[in-house]
């Protein structure tokens, strides 16, 4: 896939070239330009394909992710075609390979990635899917081979996981992690995590890679009622 990253860190656009004929999947609703480039709304189903099989995966994959039942199809329909992507929230675009090395992914990491990448819904267990900010019962595993883009909330890192060294996440950070990783959800310190002020936490034992962002939503939705109230009261803030 023929691609740039366009803008600075915070606000950035992924352009990607195609050609007549060629495909890649975007999340839907991010298309912030494209030119020789037309759009297909095609049902979220994976590799079930299309027909009934395809309808029961893409609702299935709705009710137990919260994902839409629709995903999009962009296809190169001239010479010098191209498509500027927009991811949701400000933050870093990244790469990753498919191929030799498969990822998971939290929700909503999804930005765009080729056609012949799909994701799988592959079940938790009920203790991980209880306690876990990765989608509930069900984590996005990809397949396939090709490039897969993940979007973050602030910027995004990769952190090394090793034997001998379990590597502990705040679920809100975590972005995307290697498939052969294991990973436990637990409780920070404390009841719920209130005497330290954290909370649900993934543990990652084994060899591998995790993307994280340095920022997450969850904090910020808290913060913005304490400011505005700050505001409201006098004290200053960032209110809106």
């Amino acid at each position: 896939m023929q691609h740039r990253i366009l803008g600075d860190n915070d606000c950035p656009i992924l352009e990607i070239s195609l050609n007549p004929g060629e495909r890649v999947k975007i999340e839907r609703g991010s298309m912030a330009y494209m030119a020789g480039v037309e759009l297909q709304g095609k049902m979220n189903s994976g590799a079930n394909g299309g027909g009934l099989g395809g309808l029961l995966s893409a609702v299935g994959r709705s009710i137990a992710s919260g994902e839409s039942m629709f995903i999009t199809e962009a296809i190169g329909v001239a010479n010098g075609g191209r498509i500027g992507v927009a991811p949701s929230i400000p933050g870093k675009i990244v790469r990753l390979e498919i191929g030799e090395r498969q990822y998971r992914l939290n929700t909503g990491a999804f930005l765009a990635g080729d056609s012949t990448v799909n994701y799988a819904m592959k079940m938790q267990d009920l203790g991980k899917a209880f306690f876990g900010g990765t989608g509930g019962l069900f984590v996005m595993e990809s397949q396939g081979q090709g490039d897969l883009f993940v979007n973050a909330f602030g910027d995004l890192l990769e952190l090394e996981v090793h034997p001998d060294s379990p590597l502990t996440i705040d679920n809100d950070h975590v972005v995307a992690w290697d498939r052969g990783l294991d990973y436990h959800i637990s409780i920070a310190s404390g009841t719920f995590g209130f005497t330290t002020g954290e909370g649900l936490v993934n543990r990652f034992i084994g060899e591998g890679k995790v993307y994280i962002q340095t920022r997450n939503l969850s904090s910020l939705a808290s913060a913005l009622p304490i400011a505005r109230n700050n505001k409201n009261n006098g004290k200053g803030g960032f209110g809106i």
